[in-house]
């Protein structure tokens, strides 16, 4: 009987605790200068599952087993973001000097002890902590003991540590436990769950959206793509190969993808439809037509959608001028 009135009583000291907690959560705002769906997007969520599985807060795949942080990505490493603070607080610890590359296995040993990069870690107050990682090497502008306010610029979005793509990891704790921000502090795991979003303004689910896409002079490679290498706005006639790419993140199995390459005349000249038979956090896909003899001078568009159940949930065009 002594064990389960303690047993209890150790519930409601937690639910007290977790109570003033709540009081006192901080309010976030996006930890990027940069605007959702326009020039960055949210493309990994903290992995909910607590087990060997994977499931964000909005019951999808959007995040890996174990992931503790929201990533907030760009297009490619060529755009320059700054990284600010989500909230005022006091540095504690700062790392800078890891290089900026591009790995394919986080597990890479080249990075072993400094899987966050470059990177900056703030005391919020309350027993919160926020970090922040993957900043890009030599920007960043803080310093251990420097009080911040909201705002303040900590450095940029890089490829510093075990990445694979352009952004920030941006990581909230409590007593040394993660917090979902997009949920708030509780003891539930899994989804759905009740949620109270500690964002100044929730920036919502969009667990399905476009990247990047563009134009290239010979066949096109993801990790170009990712650096910002692949971007022709004016391509040569007698380019050996004109090809339209595109990316997009959060496909799922059943989904369709369509790529075409329309000349300037109006007729496509390009075409691939597929439906995908496993889901896919980053989708890179592309269309070409070999150059016999000189293209046809004039503007070239390419066109991706992604498609669900009949639904259009990714639309690109682009253009290209040849000349």
């Amino acid at each position: 009987m002594y064990r389960r009135y303690g047993y209890l009583l150790g519930l409601v000291i937690l639910g007290l605790a977790w109570g003033l907690a709540a009081q006192t959560e901080p309010r976030f705002r996006l930890p990027v200068a940069c605007t959702l769906g326009q020039d960055c997007f949210v493309m990994l969520y903290v992995d909910r599952d607590p087990g060997p599985g994977e499931r964000d807060f909005g019951c999808g795949r959007q995040t890996y087993d174990g992931h503790q942080g929201t990533d907030i990505a760009v297009a490619d490493a060529a755009v320059r973001k700054a990284v600010v603070a989500a909230a005022p607080g006091r540095v504690l610890r700062v790392r800078d000097g890891v290089p900026d590359r591009l790995l394919r296995d986080r597990r890479d040993p080249r990075v072993r002890g400094q899987e966050c990069g470059n990177g900056v870690v703030v005391d919020l107050g309350n027993d919160w902590e926020a970090q922040y990682c993957h900043l890009r090497q030599n920007t960043i502008a803080v310093r251990p003991g420097q009080t911040l306010q909201t705002g303040d610029r900590l450095g940029e979005i890089g490829l510093s540590g075990a990445t694979s793509f352009p952004h920030v990891h941006f990581e909230v704790r409590y007593r040394g436990q993660t917090v979902d921000p997009f949920v708030g502090l509780t003891t539930a795991t899994g989804c759905p769950i009740q949620r109270r979003s500690l964002w100044q303004a929730d920036p919502g689910y969009v667990p399905t959206g476009a990247i990047a896409g563009g134009f290239h002079g010979d066949v096109p490679a993801v990790e170009a793509a990712e650096m910002g290498q692949l971007n022709a706005t004016v391509l040569p006639a007698t380019a050996p190969v004109l090809t339209f790419w595109a990316r997009a993140y959060g496909a799922l199995a059943g989904d369709v993808e369509t790529l075409k390459l329309v000349a300037p005349d109006g007729r496509t000249v390009a075409h691939r439809t597929q439906t995908l038979i496993v889901p896919n956090r980053q989708r890179f896909g592309f269309v070409g037509q070999r150059n016999r003899d000189r293209l046809a001078i004039g503007r070239w568009r390419g066109e991706y959608t992604l498609q669900r159940q009949g639904q259009t949930l990714v639309r690109i065009q682009r253009e290209v001028a040849v000349r």
